[in-house]
């Protein structure tokens, strides 16, 4: 079994290397770059979760919280906010080209990307395609990142496209450590989440 993970580990580490992947983060901190490493590579291996929690939100115009519910199935998402901002229940689905927001006494409406969709529905400017990566501790692969690592050798905060993102706490879930608790930091907007239950899932299972 450990060769096995460890064989996985690596090839995956390879693979980001050869995608130019490492070569986008700028390291700092206490922790240990090979563990770090190590540590990424395991959290790649997640290609799917289901999350349950709690999000606050403050905006220019709202402030609020409320609960959230995360289904991730590889490129497929479901995303469910209830009784943030006042607003009632809102429900974010989709996959990459194709994305549906439903609003609780609002309508239904559809974009291309959810960044698009939550700006012009909703008001906020939220890197949607960024959170699949930060919610497991992750930069996202495709832009440059500033990253501060903890004495266990994870995320304590990221800088990318002009977010700064915290890792407050991390639970430990089937052998992953995963984020527990997290600050998100843009402009006109901060985020807080706070997961109760982490179901994860790996890879090819």
């Amino acid at each position: 079994m450990f060769l096995r993970h460890f064989i996985t580990f690596t090839l995956i580490a390879l693979l980001a290397g050869c995608a130019g992947f490492g070569s986008r983060e700028a390291l700092q901190g206490q922790g240990d770059p090979q563990q770090w490493r190590q540590h990424k590579a395991q959290l790649s291996t997640l290609d799917g979760w289901q999350i349950n929690g709690k999000v606050g939100i403050r905006a220019p115009r709202d402030s609020g919280s409320g609960t959230l519910f995360w289904l991730q199935r590889q490129d497929y998402y479901d995303i469910r906010l209830a009784g943030p901002l006042g607003r009632g229940a809102a429900r974010l689905t989709g996959r990459p080209g194709g994305v549906v927001l439903e609003v609780a006494n609002q309508g239904r409406y559809e974009a291309t990307s959810p960044e698009a969709l939550l700006e012009e529905q909703l008001g906020w400017q939220l890197p949607v395609s960024h959170l699949v990566w930060w919610v497991r501790g992750l930069p996202a692969p495709d832009s440059k990142s500033k990253l501060t690592l903890d004495g266990d050798s994870r995320l304590a905060s990221l800088d990318q496209d002009g977010w700064q993102v915290q890792y407050l706490s991390y639970t430990e879930q089937n052998g992953y450590w995963l984020p527990e608790r997290l600050k998100l930091h843009g402009k006109d907007l901060d985020v807080t989440l706070v997961v109760k239950d982490w179901q994860p899932r790996q890879l090819g299972h």
